[in-house]
């Protein structure tokens, strides 16, 4: 068997990459000139807010409590009510916090201001005691379109109706989502 020397065997190698890397080079430029395939039958696409998005909403929310000289928390959920961000106000009490998501989950769920869901429990007082939601002002949906993408929960003002001007800030400052 005959040996190859030292540089041919590192000329070999060389040439060898150099094939896969032009091989791995031409695949990639072909997948990117090819448009994407369609979603498979089966499965649904769905909107949720950006972080950018909910960083601006929250700290909206926020600043509209502070401005007000109010103490609050801010939660911004998304579409399945996982909780994207929270802020909790200099001085805010330490109920606040979760009061916040879950006036947000609530919004989401239902895609109404938690003040117009009060109102339901007239009709169906058990609706209360679906797990994680709260159904006092204070949250408010945002929606692309007419598709609910996120809530936004507010507590820690003195009045529910406070929480919800706070939060609806928040919405406003989004401007509208297509």
């Amino acid at each position: 068997m005959k040996k190859f020397t030292a540089k041919a065997r590192i000329a070999t190698v060389v040439a060898g990459l150099g094939v896969i890397g032009a091989a791995t080079s031409g695949a990639l430029a072909a997948n990117a000139a090819t448009p994407a395939a369609p979603a498979p039958a089966g499965l649904v696409q769905t909107s949720h807010l950006s972080i950018a998005s909910a960083q601006k909403a929250a700290q909206a929310a926020l600043s509209a409590a502070e401005k007000a000289g109010q103490h609050v928390s801010v939660a911004v959920v998304d579409r399945n009510g996982n909780t994207v961000v929270t802020l909790r106000g200099d001085g805010a009490g330490p109920q606040s916090y979760s009061s916040a998501e879950e006036k947000a989950f609530t919004a989401v769920s239902w895609n109404a201001k938690t003040s117009d869901l009060v109102g339901r429990l007239q009709q169906a007082p058990t609706l209360k005691d679906i797990e994680g939601t709260l159904f006092l002002a204070g949250g408010v949906p945002v929606d692309a379109g007419t598709t609910p993408i996120a809530g936004i929960g507010v507590a820690g003002a003195p009045s529910g109706a406070q929480d919800e001007a706070f939060a609806q800030a928040g919405a406003d400052a989004l401007g509208p989502i297509r």
